[in-house]
């Protein structure tokens, strides 16, 4: 017979796992206030696994699932998608890293008819929680779940912002057995690991087309739901599943006035780093300069320095020259053109008569413009970061880059957007930089590790 007295006891309660037991299990801290042990719900499976193992008896309350009905999916898989999802499915964990248009929601749908419990999907924007709704209502043709700042709807298979899933994270940590993270480098933000660390569901999985992080975060995710399980580049893809595509580099020269302007600003900030011995070899070493300049007026001019030369560079009137030649030789191809800064998104909604749209944009307002450029009506639009990922853009044959932080992760965003399989069409992105600045440097150097 069962000694009831020493059966150990675990409950969630409000985003951690109570576990009342005569001694400490793996994970586990001891809290004074409410005498039991205690960890994050994250390392649910791992207790279970232990006391499984050890041959313990245990009463688990730690569950409030919905009762979930068997799904039926008529997907087919791609071989590459296939791949990925058996490389997935060996652990159950980790993230699948796919270009832009190869079908990544395809196969986290497949893989929640695959396991066929709760499922929590989270998305970085609202667009994207109605794009997965869509979707899993027309796989599956049941009601989808949403949980956003617009409303909150608990069902068996729900959909929620990074937002609002780490506001009611205590409250949904013990409903759900998988969780799916759309663009899944978004997790190891700060405020944002802690939606994977205060769910109990063993099942994780991270979708995403640029997985490393500038500032190295990405490294997280091992402990959060799993590294990189599986890599395919655009250059496998390319012709086959995703448009043939090349990428052309404009170099424009500054006008004069810029040129020295340029110059002045330029030297203002490396003059700086000489006095002061500093070398700027990583984004950790940048952070460092910028938490400096709250504090030293030196550096603090020397940023704003930076900033004003890198303005001129980005926003150069030779850039819009090259933009109107590029216009006329696609006369009639749908084109999307990226910028860094909103004053060159308006300046080019002026000159070239583009529709703009910007993260002041209202939504009813993108989505009038999305539409028309998706039915033609429009056959250009500019952007500066909005389009570049959580939203479901129009296919374009031609993309342009007029500035950008030069990142490997925005450039694949960026060509990723004109990648979509267009018979017999080659896609073309242009990248414009200006000559003799730091932007030519940053272009170099991203293509040489790999855009």
């Amino acid at each position: 017979m069962k000694n009831k007295a020493k059966v150990i006891k675990l409950s969630y309660e409000a985003g951690t796992i109570a576990v009342k037991s005569n001694f400490k299990l793996p994970h586990t801290v001891w809290d004074n206030r409410s005498q039991c042990f205690r960890c994050l719900p994250m390392f649910y499976k791992d207790i279970i696994d232990y006391l499984k193992l050890s041959g313990l008896d245990y009463d688990d309350n730690v569950l409030a699932l919905m009762p979930m009905q068997n799904l039926a999916c008529n997907l087919t898989l791609r071989n590459y998608q296939k791949d990925a999802m058996n490389k997935w499915l060996q652990t159950k964990r980790g993230t699948l890293v796919l270009p832009t248009g190869a079908g990544k929601t395809v196969i986290g749908i497949k893989a929640i008819s695959v396991l066929n419990v709760p499922t929590l999907i989270v998305a970085p924007t609202l667009e994207l929680v109605q794009q997965w709704k869509k979707e899993l209502e027309n796989n599956f043709g049941i009601e989808i779940g949403t949980y956003s700042g617009e409303g909150h709807v608990l069902k068996p298979i729900t959909v929620s912002t990074y937002d609002t899933a780490y506001l009611w994270a205590e409250e949904l940590g013990n409903r759900f057995l998988f969780l799916l993270f759309d663009e899944v480098h978004h997790l190891p933000s700060p405020g944002y690991a802690n939606i994977a660390e205060l769910f109990i569901a063993p099942y994780r999985l991270g979708l995403t087309a640029t997985y490393e992080r500038e500032d190295g975060h990405h490294k997280d995710l091992e402990r959060l739901i799993g590294g990189m399980v599986y890599e395919i580049g655009m250059d496998k893809l390319r012709g086959k599943h995703l448009a043939e595509y090349e990428t052309r580099k404009i170099v424009t020269d500054l006008t004069e006035d810029e040129r020295e302007e340029y110059e002045k600003y330029h030297s203002a900030f490396t003059d700086f780093l000489r006095r002061e011995h500093i070398i700027l070899k990583s984004p950790g070493d940048f952070r460092l300069l910028v938490m400096r300049s709250g504090r030293e007026a030196s550096a603090r001019a020397a940023l704003l320095a930076r900033n004003k030369a890198r303005q001129i560079a980005l926003n150069s009137r030779s850039k819009l020259n090259a933009l109107s030649k590029i216009l006329d030789n696609h006369f009639g191809e749908r084109m999307i053109i990226f910028t860094e800064h909103n004053s060159l998104v308006y300046a080019i909604s002026k000159e070239f008569l583009i529709p703009a749209i910007t993260h002041t944009t209202q939504r009813e307002e993108r989505a009038a413009i999305l539409n028309n450029f998706r039915e033609g009506k429009y056959k250009a639009i500019v952007t500066s970061k909005v389009l570049e990922e959580g939203i479901d853009v129009p296919e374009a044959s031609v993309g342009v880059i007029l500035s950008g932080s030069g990142s490997k992760r925005e450039y694949k965003q960026r060509l990723g957007r004109i990648l979509r399989k267009k018979e017999g069409k080659l896609a073309v992105l242009y990248e414009i930089v200006s000559k003799k600045t730091t932007e030519v440097g940053i272009s170099r150097r991203r293509q040489r590790h790999g855009s």
